[in-house]
């Protein structure tokens, strides 16, 4: 699992004192920069080095993050396939969860256009960070 603390800002609040909803996908793709660098060690952003695109997001939202308490992101694998990967997520705040999401990356070779598999030698990099005891309840 990677772990990440986000002190909220006041920009990321709505009228109600909640952490506004488009605010959630930043954090989680944040929270994905360590899988990145599995990829790309460098952190280059430079088509022929970087080696992940995201296919699909989903998040769920189930109870609302407020402005005055730090967030626990949570970041875990919980697919891997031959070309792409699953990232189940999750938003915490006072020891409960508010949020969860999985994003599906595709490693992916953006000179040709094409995904390429996943190597063994990365597969065995991110099942140190495998989990599928991940989905419990809500509350």
């Amino acid at each position: 699992m990677f772990y990440e603390i986000i002190k909220p800002r006041v920009g990321e609040t709505d009228a109600l004192g909640h952490i506004n909803n488009t605010v959630i996908p930043q954090w989680f793709e944040g929270g994905r920069n360590p899988i990145f660098r599995l990829f790309s060690p460098e952190f280059n952003l430079n088509l022929s080095q970087w080696g992940l695109t995201l296919a699909k997001s989903t998040i769920e939202f189930h109870l609302p993050l407020l402005f005055d308490y730090d967030v626990e992101i949570k970041t875990y694998i919980s697919r891997i396939g031959t070309s792409s990967l699953d990232v189940y997520q999750e938003a915490w705040q006072n020891g409960i969860k508010h949020v969860s999401g999985t994003a599906v990356m595709v490693h992916f070779d953006f000179i040709t256009r094409e995904s390429r598999p996943i190597s063994n030698n990365f597969k065995q990099k991110l099942h140190m960070h495998f989990s599928n005891s991940i989905y419990e309840t809500y509350y």
